[in-house]
């Protein structure tokens, strides 16, 4: 026996000694940290000998926790398994991700009063307190306890969409068994509860929180194995972050080395800092690390985003502002300005109104940085500003425009490397010293207010971007700083009220970058393409369904219909252009009850013939079309506090398009009472309702759209993107949408036909003037995908249709990806929960997400390394950057590089559909292409490989589907 080999038996014998012992000794254990964990007073103090022992030798997922509000699903879809609080209010369905399994945390041992289940708990079944948290230690021994677990905890769980459970508490019993014969009784009673849960769901995932008496029995049930507390604890009855023995660590790295040695399964470790101390964090993580064990660091109430095995990128940015009182949140500032060059970069938005009381904590976990958007001052002004110095010390970006919301006096102004400036103008006028044209005077020339001024400069450490002087007089009216940048009013937007537009003086995108330190060679997740192709669709919103046409000498080609009806002429349109379109209707305007009820079975047939279609998808316009939510609802704005008033869901019949005799206002008469209506009635069995399009104003509130995902389907309309040679600014292009209490409305990329028409008072060919929306939202920057939007009144007018032909004859012919709008939402949607982080000390990124968003940007030059990437079918360049074509696996792996370096290696260029089974081969790769129109696609550097392709059988009237097989000669 080599020297090496006696000691690995040696540490093997003394290992198993140091477990009998801990056996003998478990009854004696002093608990500290969360409910159920334990921390061991035994010397081992050889314990450094055998530290190097555990090497990796399973499977090893990546692991957080999330315990508050709100989880970052942004954030925590770049783990393997995330245990989520579910009386949080997360929805697991609404979330569905291939790579990554919610788990809901359950308590075995214990139970708070405050559960659900607490009051239906047989009280001779709690056997005993655990103080520090409030908390009941319940009796595992009882007989009946396994099944009311999984009847009233697990089954709960399970049918709201989690499928792994984090069993916590599991040695609470320790608190109350006292003798040997009481201690088996209880690991018995445990191991039985596993055992229960198992057989009702095999498919759960289980991960135990210690549990570590009953693994010989149940090690086949679990997923992982969890303790807290490696290096680093937290003392929940002292509320303080503790170090960790030697002793302590030495114990539970004897239990890793067993369950991965005699279990095979992973080992979690759940180690504590404070969210502040990123040193303490990235420590932690780099010893358990270097134990082979999977690592995860948070805070003591696990309410904050913690450090594991991956880091993923900040993706969320905090907005600040102070909207006028009831204006909705769909046309605050910080939607209207901010939210477009912010989602163009990557970057969803959580908004705060400035009334409201500033969020608290630690906000470095989660957000990239923080913009200030305020008119005047706050409120509360010292609350703010104490707040606003928080954030500066705790080095969180921040980037203000308008004003800072508090006075700016000397200490302020120091504390932001500012200076103060005394006086006035001299002869009442300001002038421009000198700009940076990178960031300022973007879409019009800084025009200085000599009324209307922020008088300071910038300090030592700062930068200025616009000086302003009169005389002696000299101020900076915007410029970049140590905490991030700032652009007084007017040098943001500069409002033209005569004419209500508006133009951006910063320019956005640069100035965003560079104050917020937002890192540039991110792959942005990108809602605009596919495949490197633009994204087309067209929808259309009922109104008009029951209009007559006014004309009857234009026959759309290849029809024998007489017009009759606007839905007449559209039908056809669509029918002989193949144009995947959402077609919605009004359910007054077809229904018995309504004012049309005369002919209404007749517009019921021609919706049926419309829906029948194949490029045709279902929607529902509501039942009477409210033309302003917020007053039919009568729901408070800014909609961050959606609450509905006394008796609000169902007020009066104003502000409703059709009137239906004895009808007052009820959200879930408009929303799921017309998805069953049009299901019934008038859709195709096959073709149930799949979208709800907004109607009136859009600016829906909250529990309209809570309606709207409780009753399964998606949404759309809203914002308003009008940017044309008439109106050519950036302001005018909205964002993807707006999150309202957990609620996302997703936005039209463009805007109808009633804006280009005057509200239909003409030109009725003025919606051919989207064609330069469309034009001025892809180049030089492709903000947008297409999306055709109108009413049905187009169908009325000769022009009209004339103009909407013309549309469709023009992007048909341009290199696109047609698809519905149901499945661009749910590219926004998922656009929401993609997950970016990049591997440590390498230009290698990982991209995870539901597989619906397919596409990701890099910057202009840069292309994914196609010799190694995984998940990647390949690239193009395009307007702005290089569009990645994802795979559709959830997951991709690449390299960066630049586009000079990169390896003459075959990929897919581009193609005009979605791809699915993409499998790379030996000498080349095949996929399935999916397409609404005849199938196209394009392989680069195929200079050496054969390419065959053929129908895929079982085609569905959605689709065409291709099989391609691309091999190459090596």
């Amino acid at each position: 026996m080599t020297p090496s080999e006696l000691h690995r038996y040696l540490r093997k014998i003394i290992f198993a000694f140091v477990r009998v012992c801990l056996a003998v000794c478990t009854a004696r254990l002093q608990r500290i940290g969360r409910p159920g964990f334990l921390v061991i007073a035994l010397v081992l103090p050889f314990h450094s000998a055998f530290a190097d022992d555990i090497t990796p030798s399973v499977t090893q997922p990546s692991f957080a926790l999330y315990y508050g509000k709100s989880p970052p699903v942004e954030m925590l879809s770049a783990f393997d398994a995330a245990v989520v609080e579910p009386d949080s209010g997360f929805d697991p369905l609404a979330h569905r991700l291939p790579h990554t399994t919610w788990f809901a945390y359950a308590s075995v041992g214990e139970v708070l009063p405050s559960r659900s289940y607490y009051a239906d708990l047989p009280k001779n079944w709690l056997a005993g307190h655990n103080e520090a948290w409030a908390s009941r230690v319940i009796d595992q021994s009882q007989p009946e306890w396994p099944a009311f677990f999984v009847e009233h905890v697990i089954k709960p769980l399970w049918d709201k969409g989690y499928r792994g459970f984090f069993l916590d508490t599991m040695d609470s019993w320790q608190l109350v068994a006292k003798t040997d014969e009481a201690r088996a009784g209880q690991i018995q009673g445990l191991a039985n509860v596993i055992r229960a849960i198992k057989t009702r769901y095999p498919d759960a995932k289980l991960i135990f929180n210690r549990g570590f008496e009953i693994l010989p029995q149940v090690h086949d049930l679990v997923y992982a194995v969890a303790f807290e507390s490696l290096y680093r604890g937290w003392d929940q009855s002292k509320q303080r972050y503790t170090e960790v023995s030697e002793q302590d660590r030495a114990w539970l790295l004897g239990q890793a080395r067993t369950i991965r040695e005699q279990y095979h399964l992973p080992v979690i470790s759940i180690d504590y800092c404070a969210p502040a101390d990123r040193a303490c964090q990235q420590d932690t993580v780099a010893k358990i690390k270097a134990q082979g064990i999977v690592p995860y660091v948070t805070d003591g109430a696990l309410a904050t985003m913690g450090v594991g095995a991956v880091e993923p990128v900040k993706r969320r940015i905090l907005v600040i502002q102070d909207p006028p009182l009831r204006t909705d949140l769909n046309v605050s500032p910080g939607v209207r300005f901010l939210a477009m060059p912010l989602n163009y970069l990557g970057y969803r938005i959580d908004y705060r109104d400035a009334r409201d009381p500033m969020p608290e904590g630690d906000l470095r976990d989660r957000y990239a940085g923080i913009v200030l958007w305020l008119e005047g001052e706050v409120p509360n002004s010292k609350a703010y500003r104490d707040w606003l110095t928080a954030q500066v010390d705790a080095k969180i970006p921040v980037a203000v425009f308008t004003t800072f919301g508090t006075q700016m006096d000397a200490d302020l102004a120091k504390k932001l490397d500012l200076e103060t400036v005394a006086g006035t103008p001299s002869n009442g006028k300001l002038d421009v010293e000198s700009y940076d044209p990178k960031m300022m005077g973007f879409e019009m020339k800084p025009h200085p207010l000599a009324r209307d001024f922020t008088p300071i400069r910038v300090g030592p450490h700062s930068r200025s971007l616009l000086r302003l002087r009169s005389g002696a007089f000299m101020i900076d009216g915007a410029g970049i700083t140590p905490w991030g940048g700032y652009a007084m009013r007017p040098f943001g937007v500069y409002e033209l009220d005569a004419v209500n537009q508006a133009r951006w003086v910063a320019q956005p995108i640069e100035f965003l970058r560079a104050a917020l330190r937002l890192n540039h060679d991110m792959p942005v997740p990108d809602t605009t393409t596919e495949n490197g192709r633009r994204l087309l669709m067209s929808h259309i919103d009922g109104d008009g369904f029951a209009s007559r046409a006014e004309y009857t000498n234009y026959t759309p080609p290849n029809s024998d219909i007489t017009p009759q009806y606007s839905g007449d002429m559209l039908y056809a349109l669509l029918r002989d252009s193949g144009m995947p379109t959402t077609v919605s209707l009004i359910e007054g305007e077809v229904s018995d009850e309504g004012p049309f009820k005369s002919f209404a079975p007749h517009l019921r047939t021609i919706g049926r013939q419309i829906f029948e279609l194949p490029n045709v998808e279902v929607a529902t316009h509501t039942y009477t079309h409210p033309l302003q939510w917020m007053r039919v609802t009568g729901l408070g704005v800014s909609d961050t506090r959606d609450t509905p008033t006394e008796g609000s869901s169902q007020t009066n019949s104003s502000g409703l398009s059709i009137d239906i005799p004895g009808y007052r206002f009820n959200i879930d008469r408009e929303i799921k009472g017309s998805i069953d209506y049009i299901d019934r009635n008038v859709a195709p069995a096959s073709k149930p309702v799949r979208m709800v399009l907004w109607s009136g104003d859009c600016q829906v509130p909250s529990p309209v759209l809570k309606a709207a995902y409780e009753a399964g389907v998606l949404n759309l309309n809203g914002g308003d993107t009008l940017i044309t040679k008439r109106f050519p600014s950036w302001t005018a292009i909205a964002p993807l949408g707006v999150m309202k209490n957990g609620y996302y409305q997703i936005f039209a990329p463009n805007q109808n036909e009633e804006l280009y028409t005057d509200l239909w008072h003409g030109p009725f060919y003025g919606f051919s003037r989207v064609l330069e929306t469309f034009a001025m939202t892809d180049k030089p920057i492709r903000f947008k995908p297409m999306d055709i939007y109108y009413h049905m009144f187009t169908g009325t007018k000769y022009a009209s249709m004339k103009a909407l032909q013309q549309i469709f004859d023009t992007v048909l012919k341009q290199p696109v990806t047609p698809v519905f709008t149901s499945e661009y939402a749910r590219k926004v949607l998922d656009w929401l929960d993609t997950s970016i982080s990049q591997e440590p000390g390498s230009n290698v990124w990982v991209v995870r997400n539901e597989a619906n968003l397919r596409t990701v940007r890099l910057p202009v030059g840069k292309v994914p390394d196609m010799s190694n990437a995984t998940g990647v079918a390949g690239y193009l360049p395009g307007p702005g950057g290089t569009y990645v074509h994802l795979t559709g696996d959830g997951i991709a792996r690449f390299a960066v590089i630049d586009q000079s370096a990169a390896r003459a290696v075959p990929y897919l260029a581009e193609a005009n559909g979605m791809l699915d089974h993409f499998v790379h081969t030996r000498n080349g790769f095949s996929f399935d292409l999916r397409s609404h129109v005849a199938p196209m696609f394009r392989v680069a550097n195929a200079g050496a490989c054969r390419v065959t392709k053929r129908p895929v059988t079982g085609t569905t009237n959605d689709y065409r589907q291709l099989h391609v097989d691309v091999a190459c000669d090596t």
